[in-house]
């Protein structure tokens, strides 16, 4: 097996999915950096590999392929160990794939797109001139409060989202989660619910998102 290519940066949130998601299959791989502030992932050389011009993209080998949630699929089932409770983040049968699929969806439909507008709002506009929608913020806050409580209510009958062991379900949220409780300064919404703080607490101590904090672009 080659190093995979990884294009993006190493600290943008959807690049931190795939990296965390390597890491933890401990696979060798380097990241090309794409400087996404002064828009390179719009210039046409990048649009040759993805043409939304979003990153991230890997190559494996003379395979590529581009969105984050794809990637991590399609990485843990090529290279998960075989026969390894602790590294199989796909699951171990039918009903917990599903269920990995399941919170992978909830993740990317109903957590993340309420994170991504927050951070839009809050840290994104700001940079660029423009103003905070405040009663917007409040909106999403609202909206991914009860997005959590759902989160509350399964996290109180399992230690993760699909069961009793770490899957992609739970690392998917890792990047979000970071920026939720960090970034955009809405700890709370994590903390002040018992069972979603002991799961982030859980998931973000894991040595693999740690090594990810740790790097540099």
């Amino acid at each position: 097996m080659g190093v995979i290519k990884v294009y993006g940066a190493k600290k943008a949130a959807c690049p931190q999915r795939v990296i965390a998601c390597l890491i933890e299959l401990g696979i060798d791989y380097d990241v090309i950096f794409v400087d996404l502030e002064s828009g390179h992932h719009k210039q046409p050389d990048f649009l040759a590999l993805q043409p939304f011009g979003q990153v991230p993209v890997i190559e494996d080998g003379d395979f590529r392929l581009y969105e984050s949630r794809a990637i991590i699929r399609y990485l843990a089932t090529k290279y998960s160990p075989k026969n390894s409770l602790n590294n199989n983040l796909l699951g171990t049968n039918v009903e917990e794939k599903a269920f990995v699929d399941q919170w992978l969806e909830v993740e990317a439909h109903h957590f993340n797109q309420q994170v991504y507008n927050i951070v839009l709002e809050l840290i994104v506009f700001p940079k660029m001139g423009k103003q905070t929608d405040i009663s917007y913020v409040q909106l999403l806050e609202k909206k991914l409060a009860n997005v959590l409580d759902v989160y509350e209510e399964r996290l109180s009958k399992s230690k993760y989202l699909a069961g009793d062991f770490f899957t992609l379900a739970d690392l998917s949220h890792l990047p979000g989660l970071r920026y939720l409780t960090t970034e955009a300064k809405m700890p709370h919404l994590v903390e002040d619910r018992k069972c979603v703080n002991a799961w982030w607490t859980d998931i973000s101590s894991r040595p693999a998102w740690k090594k990810v904090l740790s790097l540099d672009n």
